[in-house]
């Protein structure tokens, strides 16, 4: 989403960067009657002292400094944070600047979102944590800290994956291997199930395009998707008293019927695909 300067009120200011010193000064701007904007390119204010223990000379708590300074920006009526935000370009004078900001997707209902952090107990994809030095992982959606503000979590995606991009049905391969790898095997089918209605027959005479391109075969050979995709069907047979079947709604109906000539796996998948589209 594109903010023009428009959209924002006449003589206000603009901080660029959410750091300890970008928010002092949008407070003791936003204290003389100032509107501010804090614009900042990360999740969450806070900056580099976020990520300290102690502070030089004094050697002080540096959260216990800024901790408080965050509240007080989130807080106060003066202030509105742009985070997650990119300048794109500032034009004019003195006096009259025309800035162009970017506003990149959460793909978090940021009206919604209670920063409760359940969703990132169940996200199955760990990457390297920015935020710890990349000493660690953190899940795909997350908050940059525990007391990050606004406390809203984010969706980090990246593009799609080549095993996805190969597959004909675009089944999220990566998402439901990983919930494989978790145990969660309800969930891993679930998924595949959201874009193919036969994982059971796939499993056993798919033509494997996603593992012709899968990126393992640059150290080994590639994950065993096929199989994988298999084992997880064969389980729900296993296991049918544990699976609950829930049948999917469509959100609308439609008065037009469509004809589907052919009743094989083409024809199965495309009739409930434009059942799903009611």
């Amino acid at each position: 989403m594109i903010k023009a300067a428009d959209d924002f009120k006449t003589g206000a200011v603009m901080v660029i960067g959410g750091g300890i010193g970008g928010i002092q000064a949008a407070l003791d701007l936003a204290d003389s009657g100032q509107k501010v904007y804090l614009l900042e390119s990360s999740p969450a204010i806070g900056g580099v002292m976020a990520r300290l223990d102690k502070t030089f000379p004094t050697n002080d708590c540096s959260m216990c400094i800024l901790s408080p300074k965050l509240v007080e920006a989130a807080r106060h009526l003066n202030i509105e944070l742009l985070t997650y935000s990119d300048l794109l370009s500032v034009t004019g004078q003195a006096g009259r600047y025309r800035v162009r900001v970017k506003h990149k997707p959460r793909y978090v209902d940021a009206d919604k979102c209670t920063g409760c952090g359940d969703c990132e107990l169940a996200c199955p994809v760990a990457v390297p944590n920015e935020y710890e030095e990349n000493t660690c992982q953190r899940k795909a959606i997350y908050r940059p800290y525990a007391q990050g503000v606004p406390n809203i979590f984010t969706i980090e995606k990246a593009g799609e994956p080549p095993c996805q991009q190969a597959c004909p049905a675009s089944v999220p391969v990566q998402g439901y291997i990983a919930l494989i790898q978790q145990g969660k095997y309800a969930e891993a089918l679930a998924i595949v199930r959201e874009k193919m209605v036969f994982p059971a027959v796939c499993g056993r005479v798919c033509v494997r395009f996603c593992e012709g391109v899968c990126t393992r075969n640059q150290i080994d050979s590639p994950v065993d998707i096929m199989h994988l995709k298999r084992f997880i069907s064969d389980w729900e047979l296993e296991h049918a008293d544990e699976v609950e079947e829930a049948i999917e709604q469509p959100g609308v109906t439609r008065e037009e019927k469509i004809a589907v000539i052919g009743a094989g796996p083409a024809g199965l998948q495309a009739a409930a695909n434009l059942t799903r589209q009611g």
